[in-house]
């Protein structure tokens, strides 16, 4: 018989070790394909175009989980939800593995993306039940391994992709999410609900409180067009460095993701000093460190050097944006914390989609400096909301 946990009153290390593991590992599908577009699209016979698309469904998908399945975790058991989930994207990832059609790739993806969702149910399991000392380093403790699970994903994708087969790594991730489900069932503990009612109920006080406070929106859409702009350099990079002048591996464009880990550190820093400094101006040094990087990366766009520069400053300003947004996107509304939670990171993947669509497009008809384009506007846009808002 499984122990209830109590809210507030702790949660065992062993747990908490296990959930920042596992949110690692599902995390991570959703990012196993960026590195592999070039040898999925030359592969499946279908336009860097239409390869592109694949991230961008992956993103909707998440999106979508974030806003219909992540509330169901105060209303319904939460080992139960976490279980169906992992077994969805074990078969959705299989299902990549063997395609033959992108036609079916795009719908798996969009599968997988909505299952992924999980480690946005592990944050609040982290912070409602932890003791109140606690619940800051905890919550801390999962989203460090959410972080690893980003950057590792591409390294381990790209140098799978190089000596196995890009087809070989969802075979593995296919494992992993069986692997996480057994894991789950055995030791996750029966958890009390949050929400009494229905789930019509439920997601009607998620579209109230969006309606009732434009500072939660006004902060979800700026990060929002911020990760836009983040993810429109990765979902072009693999394009960029498989041609000339560089003419990079899997292993290699991979291992560029290790460059993000400036990112993880800044966000260890960074949240201690929002407090201090304030939301707006970290928003005002996060937006113009992008730009900044943008125009790094068409600068030097031939060059090792400028690249992995523009990387790394790209990240410390994704981080400042992401962490003083959702801190303060958390503080409005304390007693629905889970809700704000998913409006804000709805918004922030639905920006995330937006800027791998138009990545992919500019991609396809200006090239790199369309690129570069369109990650200078998504993040002058969220500049110019905070030059004209109130926080």
């Amino acid at each position: 018989m499984k122990t209830l946990l109590q809210e507030n009153k702790g949660l065992p290390a062993s747990l908490l070790w296990t959930l920042a593991i596992i949110a690692g590992i599902s995390v991570a599908n959703l990012y196993y394909n960026q590195p592999l577009l070039n040898r999925i699209s030359e592969d499946l016979e279908v336009t860097e175009f239409v390869a592109n698309l694949i991230p961008m469904t992956t993103q909707i998908g998440y999106a979508a989980g974030l806003l219909f399945i992540i509330p169901l975790g105060d209303l319904y058991s939460r080992r139960v939800i976490i279980a169906i989930n992992f077994l969805l994207l074990s078969v959705s990832m299989f299902g990549i593995g063997i395609a033959q059609d992108i036609r079916f790739i795009l719908p798996a993806s969009l599968i997988t993306g909505i299952c992924s969702v999980m480690p946005q149910i592990f944050i609040p399991i982290a912070s409602q039940f932890s003791e109140p000392e606690k619940k800051a380093q905890n919550v801390g403790f999962i989203l460090s391994g959410l972080l690893t699970g980003i950057l590792g994903s591409r390294v381990i994708a790209g140098i799978v992709g190089e000596y196995w087969g890009w087809r070989t790594i969802f075979f593995i991730a296919s494992a992993l999410m069986l692997v996480s489900l057994f894991i789950v069932l055995r030791i996750l503990p029966e958890m009390p609900s949050n929400f009494k009612g229905t789930y019509w109920g439920l997601m009607k006080s998620v579209f109230t409180l969006v309606g009732k406070n434009a500072t939660l929106r006004m902060v979800s859409v700026r990060a929002g067009f911020c990760f836009g702009s983040f993810l429109t350099l990765w979902a072009c990079l693999a394009f960029k460095m498989s041609g000339e002048p560089f003419h990079a591996g899997n292993n290699i464009i991979g291992l560029l993701g290790l460059c993000g880990m400036a990112g993880a550190l800044t966000a260890s820093v960074a949240g201690k000093y929002v407090r201090r400094y304030g939301v707006r101006r970290f928003n005002y040094i996060g937006s113009i460190i992008m730009i900044a990087s943008w125009i790094l990366l068409y600068i030097c766009q031939n060059s090792y050097i400028g690249i992995i520069t523009g990387i790394i400053t790209i990240d410390i300003g994704m981080q400042c944006i992401q962490i003083s947004n959702q801190t303060c996107a958390l503080s409005l509304v304390p007693q629905a914390s889970n809700r704000v939670n998913t409006i804000f990171m709805t918004t922030y993947f639905i920006g995330g989609s937006l800027g791998t669509f138009l990545a992919g497009t500019f991609w396809h008809h200006f090239g790199w400096t369309g690129v570069t384009g369109v990650g200078i506007c998504l993040a002058g846009i969220s500049l110019l909301i905070t030059l004209f808002g109130k926080h």
